[in-house]
């Protein structure tokens, strides 16, 4: 017994060991400038940009195959925030800022297709099929997609409510 228990540690010790110079010696560098970048974005994972995940939308605008304005969610702020780090030049004036939303489903329109499961990123709707579908307020990031597949356009997009959980104290003007 304690042969098998000290060769499982020596093997264990040993296999440890590879693992720890295998990482040290094959570790893939990656770019600095694109972690800035993602540590800058909402961090969603929305895909309102037409990328699959903030991750690879950093990668685009800090490569520069996408422009600075790319994230809605991010908005104006962000897009200022990217241009300073990136030491680029944006053009905001067109941008119009978004408020955060959550989806909404009517009771009376839903028909239980289940389109909306489907492209649902954070799994945000309940329900079954042929029968009611509702939206999980916490898991809704307010990305739109479901509300776009819905063939009974009974998913409408609604700003989030001033609660006393999502209410901020605005920032005061400063007078010039």
């Amino acid at each position: 017994m304690l042969a098998a228990v000290a060769s499982l540690t020596a093997m264990g010790v040993g296999l440890g060991f590879g693992l720890a110079v295998a990482a040290r010696r094959l570790k893939v560098e990656g770019n600095p400038l694109v972690a800035e970048v993602e540590a800058l974005m909402p961090g969603s994972q929305c895909g309102q940009c037409g990328y699959p995940g903030c991750t690879p939308a950093a990668e685009a605008i800090a490569s520069g195959e996408a422009p600075l304005t790319t994230c809605p969610p991010g908005g104006r702020a962000l897009a200022e925030a990217l241009a300073a780090t990136l030491g680029r030049s944006v053009d905001i004036s067109d941008m119009e800022e978004q408020v955060p939303q959550l989806a909404r489903i009517g009771e009376e329109d839903c028909t239980g297709c289940t389109k909306c499961f489907k492209v649902c990123p954070t799994d945000a709707i309940v329900g079954g099929p042929k029968q009611l579908h509702g939206v999980v307020r916490d898991a809704c990031i307010g990305c739109g997609k479901c509300a776009e597949v819905c063939p009974t356009e009974s998913i409408v997009m609604f700003p989030v409510p001033k609660t006393l959980r999502t209410w901020y104290w605005p920032k005061p003007v400063l007078a010039a």
